[in-house]
C-alpha cells in the first residue's frame, strides 16, 4: 500500500461516507442539494514560505475531521480509494471531538 504525501500547504482528505436513504431495495441518493462534505485529514504538507521569506506552518493534523467547500478541491483516485486534495486555507472548518 503506497502512502500519499502532501506538499507545501496542501491537505489530502478522505471523504466520510454519506448516508443514503433507502426504500426497500432501492437506494435513493440525496442529489437535490450541494452539501458541504465532511472528511478526515490523512496527510498535511509542512507549510509554505511567504514572499518575505517567513515560513507559515500548517495548522491541521492527520486525523482531524474537517468540512470541505462544495467546490475547489481536486478529486484524486489512488489505490481504489477516493481522496480530495487542496490548499489548507480553503478548508471551511475543523470539527472538534467527532470521531
Amino acid at each position: 500500500m503506497s502512502k500519499l504525501e502532501a506538499l507545501f500547504d496542501a491537505v489530502i482528505v478522505k471523504p466520510l461516507s454519506v448516508e443514503e436513504q433507502s426504500y426497500g431495495n432501492i437506494i435513493v441518493p440525496d442529489m437535490g442539494k450541494d452539501k458541504n462534505e465532511k472528511a478526515t485529514v490523512i496527510a498535511v504538507g509542512p507549510g509554505k514560505p511567504t514572499i518575505t521569506g517567513d515560513f507559515i506552518p500548517t495548522i491541521l493534523q492527520e486525523g482531524d475531521v474537517v468540512v470541505l467547500p462544495t467546490m475547489g478541491f481536486t478529486k484524486l483516485e489512488h489505490d481504489g480509494e477516493e481522496y480530495y486534495i487542496g490548499p489548507e486555507n480553503q478548508i471551511l472548518c475543523k470539527i472538534k471531538n467527532e470521531q
